[in-house]
Protein backbone atom coordinates (compact mmCIF):
# COMPACT_ATOMS: atom_id res chain seq x y z
CA UNK A 1 0.00 0.00 0.00
CA UNK A 2 1.21 3.47 -0.90
CA UNK A 3 -0.29 6.71 0.40
CA UNK A 4 0.29 10.23 -0.85
CA UNK A 5 -0.80 13.15 1.30
CA UNK A 6 -0.58 16.76 0.18
CA UNK A 7 -1.02 19.72 2.53
CA UNK A 8 -0.38 23.43 2.84
CA UNK A 9 -3.16 25.09 0.90
CA UNK A 10 -5.12 28.05 2.14
CA UNK A 11 -6.42 31.53 1.47
CA UNK A 12 -3.91 34.24 0.62
CA UNK A 13 -4.02 37.70 -0.89
CA UNK A 14 -2.59 38.40 -4.32
CA UNK A 15 1.16 38.83 -4.08
CA UNK A 16 1.42 36.51 -1.12
CA UNK A 17 3.11 33.15 -0.71
CA UNK A 18 2.22 29.58 0.22
CA UNK A 19 4.25 26.40 0.55
CA UNK A 20 2.70 23.07 -0.33
CA UNK A 21 4.08 19.77 0.94
CA UNK A 22 3.50 16.22 -0.20
CA UNK A 23 4.73 13.04 1.42
CA UNK A 24 4.54 9.51 0.07
CA UNK A 25 4.59 6.58 2.47
CA UNK A 26 4.06 2.85 2.58
CA UNK A 27 5.65 -0.06 0.73
CA UNK A 28 7.92 1.92 -1.56
CA UNK A 29 11.00 0.68 -3.37
CA UNK A 30 11.72 3.95 -5.10
CA UNK A 31 10.04 7.17 -6.20
CA UNK A 32 10.94 8.51 -9.62
CA UNK A 33 9.46 11.85 -10.62
CA UNK A 34 7.18 13.82 -8.31
CA UNK A 35 5.00 16.65 -9.45
CA UNK A 36 2.26 19.13 -8.75
CA UNK A 37 -0.87 19.57 -10.82
CA UNK A 38 -3.82 21.89 -10.37
CA UNK A 39 -7.43 22.03 -11.41
CA UNK A 40 -9.51 25.17 -11.38
CA UNK A 41 -13.33 25.06 -11.51
CA UNK A 42 -14.53 24.22 -15.00
CA UNK A 43 -11.02 23.55 -16.28
CA UNK A 44 -8.93 20.47 -16.93
CA UNK A 45 -6.20 19.39 -14.57
CA UNK A 46 -2.87 20.84 -15.67
CA UNK A 47 0.77 20.27 -14.82
CA UNK A 48 2.31 22.97 -12.64
CA UNK A 49 5.79 21.56 -12.07
CA UNK A 50 7.65 18.30 -11.73
CA UNK A 51 11.03 17.20 -10.46
CA UNK A 52 12.95 14.04 -11.25
CA UNK A 53 14.72 11.95 -8.65
CA UNK A 54 17.99 13.61 -9.71
CA UNK A 55 16.57 17.10 -9.31
CA UNK A 56 15.78 18.08 -12.87
CA UNK A 57 12.79 20.41 -12.86
CA UNK A 58 10.20 21.60 -15.34
CA UNK A 59 7.56 24.30 -14.91
CA UNK A 60 4.43 25.46 -16.66
CA UNK A 61 5.05 28.79 -18.39
CA UNK A 62 2.41 30.44 -16.23
CA UNK A 63 4.36 29.80 -13.01
CA UNK A 64 7.97 30.14 -14.13
CA UNK A 65 9.88 32.58 -11.95
CA UNK A 66 7.20 32.50 -9.23
CA UNK A 67 7.01 28.85 -8.13
CA UNK A 68 9.84 26.58 -7.02
CA UNK A 69 9.63 22.81 -6.72
CA UNK A 70 12.04 20.85 -4.55
CA UNK A 71 12.24 17.43 -2.96
CA UNK A 72 13.83 15.48 -0.15
CA UNK A 73 14.43 11.92 -1.33
CA UNK A 74 15.24 10.70 2.17
CA UNK A 75 11.79 11.84 3.34
CA UNK A 76 9.87 10.91 0.16
CA UNK A 77 8.67 14.49 0.15
CA UNK A 78 8.16 17.14 -2.49
CA UNK A 79 7.50 20.83 -1.91
CA UNK A 80 6.07 23.64 -3.97
CA UNK A 81 7.01 27.15 -2.89
CA UNK A 82 4.54 29.57 -4.46
CA UNK A 83 5.42 33.27 -4.46
CA UNK A 84 3.81 36.30 -6.06
CA UNK A 85 0.51 34.46 -6.17
CA UNK A 86 -2.22 35.66 -8.51
CA UNK A 87 -5.98 35.10 -8.48
CA UNK A 88 -5.50 32.89 -11.57
CA UNK A 89 -3.51 30.49 -9.39
CA UNK A 90 -6.70 29.62 -7.49
CA UNK A 91 -7.27 25.88 -7.84
CA UNK A 92 -7.10 22.55 -6.10
CA UNK A 93 -3.47 21.44 -6.17
CA UNK A 94 -2.65 17.75 -6.42
CA UNK A 95 0.61 15.95 -5.83
CA UNK A 96 1.58 12.99 -7.98
CA UNK A 97 4.33 10.51 -7.26
CA UNK A 98 5.67 7.96 -9.74
CA UNK A 99 6.29 5.05 -7.41
CA UNK A 100 7.81 1.59 -7.67
CA UNK A 101 5.99 -0.33 -4.91
CA UNK A 102 7.29 -3.48 -3.26
CA UNK A 103 6.16 -6.55 -5.16
CA UNK A 104 5.51 -4.71 -8.42
CA UNK A 105 8.42 -6.23 -10.33
CA UNK A 106 9.83 -2.72 -10.70
CA UNK A 107 6.79 -1.42 -12.53
CA UNK A 108 6.05 2.28 -11.97
CA UNK A 109 2.62 3.39 -10.78
CA UNK A 110 1.14 6.86 -10.40
CA UNK A 111 -0.18 7.77 -6.97
CA UNK A 112 -2.14 10.95 -6.33
CA UNK A 113 -2.74 13.01 -3.24
CA UNK A 114 -6.23 14.02 -2.23
CA UNK A 115 -5.70 17.65 -3.22
CA UNK A 116 -5.33 20.87 -1.29
CA UNK A 117 -7.26 24.06 -2.03
CA UNK A 118 -5.36 27.24 -2.85
CA UNK A 119 -7.42 30.43 -3.06
CA UNK A 120 -5.86 33.75 -4.00
CA UNK A 121 -7.97 36.84 -3.41
CA UNK A 122 -7.55 40.03 -5.40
Amino acid sequence: QVQVVDTGGGLVQAGGSLRLSCVASGSIVRINAMGWYRQAPGKQRELVAFITRNGITNYADSVKGRFTISRDNAKNTVYLQMDSLKPDDTAVYYCKADVIPWGSNYQVYDYWGQGTQVTVSS
